[in-house]
């Protein structure tokens, strides 16, 4: 019988690249995952163009950024099952190539069906391309490098979603909302290219599928759509007031938790749950899901305040995230270099402790914030994230088998993916409730008993009556100032809240520290066995 070379371990040098061909797969990896990622909030700015575009409500062209976040979640989760069907080389190539045909078909859609479709294409296709870049990246640093491996991934994941509001409102605002989609070609060629070229299957990954799990396939697709149906439609049917969310969220927890039974119990199931026996992979994964609430809830909510109360474009709305978006691609890598120095529960604690006071900032925002009274908010917060996220990444990795690393990073994402969509769910809904509630505490003081409040009364219908000539009208004017001068005081407030909730969520998370390893164990782990 041949004798087989024993399995190495994940970067030793049978099995990481030459420092040239590092950065070229890097770059190659990093151009799909950066693409797949942007494209979630890249469309956010462009939807009341497309509104009017294809005649739909506000409601329903949400459903453009839907599919693709149902589409991709579904990828996410299947990663590893495709991995071993198709072999990962190939699933990438196949992925990033319907990527690009979705691209391309979103941009020329003449009706909003068609665009539905396409969105699905695109979601497919993008959603395998980020766990399986995460996997790819770990395999091709040795263990001293593990740190900055995920301060490149994080470049991509972390900075797309912030970049894609600016990009976006700046391609809407003139080019058309086209644009958004087009963008993608000319980098998916490369990426494509480079890709195919450098990029090599190890020959430890599994490889072939004897049984398709098609009952998991079922109860995996018909739950993410549910819970994403649910989260999407909770708000504006206010939600378990209404019999259908109320039958959606039922059906969607008992599909949820008849898979993971399902997936459990079954030899080749198509998302492998064992894996979160490794505890600080499960830490991860929890501590991922709120950082994607915290990091999509804020790209979401941040340029909806500036464009709602501050009367910004879309262009200059986005732009409220670019200082967030710069400090985070500096601070990624000296996070990853400090990897390698620093005890990783305390990076991750620092980052929280920076999160948090960014929140802090964001919670005592006025009517009367500028601009530049949001930079250092965002540079603060800008310089937290990567301490969580680069560090979060590699320790919950750490001390998983390299067997099972496509598996893991694809439920590292599913959980950031539906932390994020969680994120919408939040902000629409609590800025909505914060908002009647301080509305309703802010009008108990619109009376004639409170001074301050006839006097600005009676001179703003003074000023009006002067400039109209009628004082009837100057006086209903007014009270519709006032009105509306309200709104945007419970608005501004409920945002407030919001960012005071995020904050509280981000300290809750510190005891969860003490479950991550230490680097010194976490490099251990990675070393390959001597037997």
């Amino acid at each position: 019988m041949r004798a087989t070379t024993p399995p190495q371990a994940p970067g030793s040098p049978g099995t990481t690249a030459s420092a040239r061909k590092k950065w070229l797969v890097t770059f190659a990896v990093m151009s799909g995952s950066f693409l797949a990622v942007m494209d979630v909030s890249v469309v956010n700015v462009s939807m009341p163009h497309m509104m009017g575009n294809f005649g739909q409500t506000l409601s329903a062209i949400t459903w453009v950024a839907t599919s693709y976040s149902i589409a991709e979640m579904v990828m996410v989760s299947m990663a590893g099952w495709w991995s071993a069907l198709m072999g990962r080389k190939r699933l990438y190539l196949v992925s990033f190539v319907l990527f690009t045909i979705g691209s391309i078909l979103a941009g020329t859609a003449q009706t909003f069906t068609q665009m539905l479709c396409y969105r699905v294409i695109q979601g497919l296709g993008g959603g395998s391309l980020v766990p399986l870049s995460q996997a790819i990246l770990r395999e091709t640093y040795p263990p001293e490098e593990q740190g900055m491996a995920m301060a490149i991934f994080g470049m991509g994941v972390v900075l797309a979603p912030a970049m894609g509001p600016i990009l976006g409102g700046w391609l809407t605002d003139n080019y058309g909302w086209p644009w958004v989609f087009y963008i993608n070609i000319p980098v998916s060629i490369v990426g494509i290219v480079m890709f195919s070229a450098f990029v090599e299957d190890p020959p430890y990954l599994r490889r072939g599928i004897a049984r398709v799990d098609w009952v998991g396939i079922a109860l995996l697709i018909f739950g993410l759509i549910g819970m994403q149906v649910v989260l999407e439609r909770g708000n504006e049917n206010n939600w378990f007031h209404s019999s259908g969310i109320t039958a959606g969220a039922i059906m969607t927890v008992l599909m949820l938790t008849a898979m993971v039974f399902w997936e459990l119990r079954i030899k080749e199931p198509i998302i492998n749950f064992r894996v979160l026996r490794n505890i600080p992979l499960s830490i991860g994964a929890g501590m991922g899901l709120l950082f994607g609430v915290v990091l999509f809830g804020t790209t979401f909510s941040l340029p909806q305040l500036t464009q709602r109360l501050l009367r910004y474009p879309a262009y200059q709305a986005g732009l409220v995230l670019l200082p967030r978006a710069i400090t985070l691609f500096l601070a990624m890598p000296v996070v990853g270099w400090l990897y390698n120095y620093v005890d990783s529960r305390l990076l991750i604690a620092v980052g929280i402790g920076l999160t948090y006071l960014a929140f802090h900032q964001l919670a005592h925002l006025s009517l009367n914030v500028g601009f530049w009274n949001l930079v250092p908010i965002m540079l603060i917060m800008g310089a937290g994230l990567p301490c969580m996220f680069v560090t979060l990444s590699t320790a919950s990795l750490s001390t998983v088998r390299r067997e099972d690393m496509t598996a893991a990073t694809s439920l590292y994402t599913l959980a950031r993916r539906v932390g994020g969509n969680l994120g919408y769910a939040l902000v629409a809904t609590l800025v909505e409730r914060y908002s009647i509630i301080h509305q309703a505490h802010l009008s108990t003081h619109i009376n004639n008993l409170n001074s301050a409040y006839s006097s600005y009364y009676a001179t703003l219908a003074a000023r009006l009556s002067r400039q109209t000539g009628d004082p009837v009208a100057a006086q209903s004017k007014a009270l519709a100032l006032v009105d509306n001068l309200v709104n945007r005081q419970a608005a501004i407030l409920a945002y407030n809240d919001l960012a005071w909730l995020f904050g509280i969520m981000f300290l809750a998370t510190l005891p969860l520290l003490f479950f991550l390893p230490r680097r010194q164990r976490a490099q251990a782990a990675s070393k390959p066995s001597q037997h």
